[in-house]
């Protein structure tokens, strides 16, 4: 069974993790087992704080769900090692009906593949290299396993060479002539039970003599080869299939593809896809960070459909998605801010409420269906709730945020307004991160018009903190317009205790000229009462942006 994935939004504040772990815990409870809490940024100091305070782990870290390599190629990877004989190597195919083999090291990196193709051109030589179908490249003791064949002396047994294959089925006067045309050391000489043959290729001192068809050696014959140092094997076929099989006795690492097309398992499949069609090959190797075959991936492969899917809560627009949000089916939106542009395949729940927090709404599910709600996720939503409404007194804050923290507090066991001034007093990004970071951590993008910018929010007690790194931070919002390429980047700092936001902007003068709250200095605006990003800030930038001209 495939994963559910129920994930907030990139650079997820308090709200999106607490609201993904409480409605995949709702999903579970209520038939969908395979929901999972998931995440696609880092988190912060504060939700670190809310996730011990409740005894529960961060959501599963997840920074692509686009289909990866992985998700379709064949784990099992059947595979043969360098040292493995053709007829070995063919047996397996033959076995598994696969057309492509692709030959491991030890440590399972990848030395080639073997593909029938370029074993037929060696059993198969053309008219111009018939003699080639002669040749056996092979030590004795790999003749002997692939012949299943009984040795009665061999010497240097495990040295490879390159032997003349010479079937002794005619005259021995013929046979004698023959040999004059090669080096015997070199003759691998295949005979039945012709005994003058045998004992002429002994006497001569031919490089391995191989009786066929099992039938009984002489001991004069077996004393002879031991006598003249040449190897002498027993094979249980007949002279036909020994030759064939003595040719097929070749080590895989003289017939692999050492030029071969290989994918990580992590590439995307549409990065992937274009470069598989246009090979030749029809399989290829997967490999992990360390270069080691880990599956392998077929053409056929590319035909499966991957079965991942996402539930968003905490927003509903692409940008603000995990990356590849795009590429995998969105079953359900559980949102508290506008709607943006998302088009999916098919109807889907889309459960959109102007409350205070996306974590309201996941409580609301609970009580709407009287489904359990265990201690810890209690605990978790209220964090949620206060988080995003300042403890109810942020403007987005509805009646129905008020009764769901009430019930919220009674199920927790927790003091929403002392867990509140324990919540803000837990961490301040302006102290414990890089202003960069400190910039991006709650940071979204939104599209109006054509024209993409960002919106991020700081939470502080006091603005401290802020006077004096606030060169830095303006520095750094620059860099992050120029680096995005916004048309405008904008950071909210907010004082809890005050009620009070300052607003820095980086952007054009044709935006800036329309801001009209007081100026405290270039690029910092003084929001009396403005706290919330969502209901008070967003609305603003966007009106002051349908005064620009173009």
């Amino acid at each position: 069974m495939s994963e559910v994935l129920v994930i907030g939004h990139r650079n997820p504040d308090t709200d999106a993790i607490c609201s993904a772990i409480g409605y995949a815990e709702f999903k579970r409870r209520t038939g969908m087992a395979n929901a999972v809490a998931a995440r696609c940024g880092d988190t912060n100091d504060r939700i670190d704080f809310v996730l011990r305070t409740f005894f529960v782990p961060p959501p599963r870290f997840v920074t692509d769900v686009s289909p990866k390599v992985r998700d379709v190629m064949q784990a099992h990877v059947v595979s043969v090692p360098p040292q493995a004989t053709v007829a070995e190597a063919m047996a397996v195919m033959d076995d598994r009906n696969i057309r492509v083999l692709p030959v491991l090291d030890h440590d399972r990196t990848c030395a080639g593949l073997l593909s029938l193709f370029k074993m037929s051109k060696f059993f198969f030589p053309a008219a111009n290299r018939i003699f080639d179908s002669r040749r056996v490249v092979s030590s004795i003791s790999n003749l002997a396993r692939t012949l299943n064949a009984k040795t009665f002396f061999a010497t240097n047994p495990d040295h490879e060479e390159d032997l003349i294959l010479m079937v002794g089925a005619m005259t021995l006067e013929s046979f004698s002539q023959r040999l004059q045309s090669y080096s015997r050391e070199r003759l691998l000489v295949v005979v039945g039970d012709r005994w003058d043959i045998q004992n002429m290729a002994i006497r001569e001192r031919v490089r391995v003599v191989v009786v066929t068809g099992g039938l009984p050696i002489e001991k004069a014959t077996i004393e002879a080869a031991e006598r003249n140092g040449v190897s002498l094997l027993l094979s249980p076929h007949d002279s036909a299939t020994t030759a064939l099989l003595c040719r097929a006795a070749i080590t895989v690492k003289h017939m692999i593809h050492e030029h071969f097309l290989s994918f990580h398992e992590d590439e995307p499949l549409s990065t992937v896809q274009p470069l598989a069609s246009e090979s030749s090959f029809q399989a290829f190797p997967v490999l992990d960070s360390e270069k080691r075959t880990v599956g392998i991936l077929s053409k056929s492969d590319f035909l499966k459909k991957v079965e991942r899917q996402l539930i968003l809560v905490d927003h509903n627009e692409l940008s603000q998605a995990v990356h590849g949000a795009d590429k995998v089916e969105i079953l359900e939106v559980i949102d508290h801010h506008r709607i943006g542009a998302l088009t999916t395949q098919q109807p889907i729940l889309f459960r959109n409420e102007p409350v205070g927090s996306t974590s309201t709404i996941v409580a609301d599910c609970f009580f709407r269906y009287r489904v359990e709600l265990p201690k810890p996720i209690a605990g978790l939503l209220l964090a949620g709730l206060v988080s995003d409404t300042l403890n109810l007194t942020s403007p987005t804050t509805t009646a129905r945020d008020a009764e769901i923290l009430a019930e919220l507090e009674k199920i927790s066991g927790v003091n929403a307004t002392e867990f509140t001034e324990k919540l803000f007093s837990s961490g301040s990004l302006l102290i414990s991160k890089p202003a960069a970071q400190a910039i991006a951590t709650d940071c979204k993008e939104y599209t109006e018009d054509g024209r993409v910018f960002s919106v991020a929010q700081i939470e502080e007690i006091g603005f401290d903190q802020f006077r004096k790194r606030k060169d830095e931070v303006l520095a750094a919002l620059d860099a992050h317009r120029a680096q995005k390429n916004y048309f405008f980047a904008t950071l909210l700092v907010t004082d809890v205790v005050t009620q009070t936001s300052l607003l820095l902007v980086s952007g054009a003068e044709s935006f800036l000229r329309h801001i009209d709250y007081p100026k405290v200095e270039r690029g910092i605006y003084e929001l009396e009462g403005v706290v919330s990003r969502k209901k008070q800030l967003l609305p603003y930038l966007t009106h002051c942006l349908a005064k620009v001209q173009e």
